[in-house]
């Protein structure tokens, strides 16, 4: 029996689709089918299996060490895997074993830039079939299951802001070659500060339709393409998904991003505040419902209006509500899960366009939850505007799930909402990753929910990241004090 079948790891579905993979391979002579893994940071790392082998590949697993998830961003491993237990008393992780990759073929694509290729999203187990805990994708079908006990299925949209450069200098001399390397030299397309301007679009419309197509090319549910408010800077908007769907598209979108990008002489950057001139943070939108399973209606349209026109309840279904109510209580616990870099919180300033505390209003987009909909309608949603576009879908979606289950199941009040959301009372953001760790760690809801084990596993890598980070002399620091004293 190969290991998905000992295991029963597929559904029919999947099993079906791995059929079909085969016969794709075949049909389109593909020659290579890169097996790919979404890591701890949402960045992905793969294997590429000659195509002839792929199809026993899917069954029999892919092996991978497993020292890859325990890599900071710099890909510094942040344990002594080479000492007892790993250096965190888990001998699964102990000596750098292999773990193996089991495709999810319902994934499956040809890449359209990369010559005869193929490309398939895996999840990650154990030799003797247990799913590995530091697996982000897992955690999040661990979430929907939560929620599909309770009747309800998650639905979510993306709304991502980013970077394209040209490229000017790859910096691929030896001594540019560091841990991590020199970033690259660029240069722009336009000239900044000229929101949905038609003639800063056309500017870098030649790169953004390179991009477009090759999105279109492998299905992706692409809905518009939007010059944003920073120069070089866009935004690229997908139609809803349900379940792990929207996190899927997330990963292979930005991996996609940065390949065809680079091989048409240009950068795409997911960065929140590249250390460019007159710079604008780059932003993700989370749009978010519930649906129910059984009639296929949205669980968040509110059928009848609340009195008290400041309440959700006049927007919002009370399964909408204690929803909302439960992003908001969770918020500050799971903002590291949303924006997981140190960069990222040099976005949260007053007045904007990003949160800086827990609030919650009508089609404001100063405050984090932007609900927007009312009685009868059936797109009411959550927008959830605190994310970073680096972050981890899957874990940004897992907390966004774990968050509003605990307002359901302790039914909470969301509250008035906020029309001054800038000058509201209301708890404050984490305003560095430092303080986001602390709050994360504080969660009884986030330890629970995303388990003792994952929270003590992720804070020690995003621990390593800060230490590196505060070991550095500045620029700042170099500007400030060198000549002064």
């Amino acid at each position: 029996m190969s290991f998905v079948e000992r295991h029963d790891l597929w559904s029919d579905a999947q099993a079906a689709s791995a059929r079909e993979a085969e016969k794709t391979i075949g049909e389109r002579g593909l020659e290579l089918v890169r097996f790919a893994f979404a890591d701890q940071h949402g960045l992905v790392r793969s294997k590429s299996i000659i195509a002839g082998e792929a199809a026993a590949a899917m069954v029999a697993g892919v092996k991978m060490v497993s020292s890859i998830l325990l890599k900071d961003t710099s890909n510094r491993t942040a344990w002594p895997v080479f000492s007892k237990g790993g250096g965190f008393a888990n001998q699964d992780f102990e000596g750098a074993p292999d773990l193996v990759l089991i495709a999810d073929p319902t994934t499956f694509r040809v890449l359209p830039w990369a010559g005869n290729t193929g490309w398939v999203l895996c999840d990650a187990y154990f030799p003797d079939g247990r799913p590995v805990p530091f697996d982000t994708r897992g955690i999040l079908r661990r979430a929907l299951a939560s929620l599909a006990e309770k009747g309800l299925d998650y639905v979510s949209g993306l709304e991502v802001e980013f970077y394209v450069f040209r490229l000017e200098s790859q910096r691929t001399a030896l001594a540019e070659s560091g841990w991590p390397g020199e970033p690259p030299d660029v240069s722009l397309f336009n000239t900044g500060y000229q929101l949905l301007a038609d003639q800063r679009f056309d500017q870098l419309e030649p790169a953004l339709q390179i991009l477009r197509r090759e999105v279109l090319a492998m299905g992706m549910p692409l809905r518009s393409v939007e010059v944003e408010f920073g120069p070089s800077q866009c935004e690229f908007v997908f139609d809803v998904g349900t379940g792990i769907d929207s996190a899927d598209t997330m990963i292979l979108f930005r991996n996609a991003a940065k390949q065809i990008m680079r091989r048409h002489g240009l950068h795409a950057s997911f960065m929140c505040r590249p250390k460019i001139p007159n710079v604008m943070s780059s932003g993700w939108h989370l749009h978010q419902s519930l649906r129910e399973r059984t009639s296929g209606t949205n669980a968040f349209t509110c059928a009848t209006a609340a009195e008290d026109i400041e309440s959700a309840g006049n927007y919002l279904s009370p399964t909408g509500c204690r929803f909302l109510a439960g992003l908001l209580a969770n918020a500050q616990a799971a903002t590291v899960f949303a924006t997981p870099t140190i960069n990222g919180y040099r976005r949260y300033r007053p007045n904007s366009l990003a949160p800086d505390r827990a609030t919650w209003g009508i089609d404001n987009r100063a405050a984090m939850l932007r609900v927007t909909g009312g009685r009868g309608e059936t797109d009411t949603h959550i927008e959830n505007r605190i994310g970073e576009p680096a972050a981890n879908p899957y874990l940004y979606m897992a907390s966004q799930i774990f968050a509003g289950l605990d307002g359901l199941a302790r039914g909470l009040d969301p509250g008035p909402r906020s029309n001054s959301p800038y000058e509201a009372t209301a708890p404050k953001l984490p305003s560095t990753l430092t303080d986001a760790l602390a709050a994360l760690r504080d969660s009884a809801c986030m330890q629970e929910c995303f388990g003792r084990e994952f929270v003590d596993y992720y804070v020690r890598i995003k621990e390593a990241e800060l230490a590196r980070f505060n070991a550095e002399v500045t620029e700042w620091e170099q500007r400030e004090y060198f000549d002064l004293f």
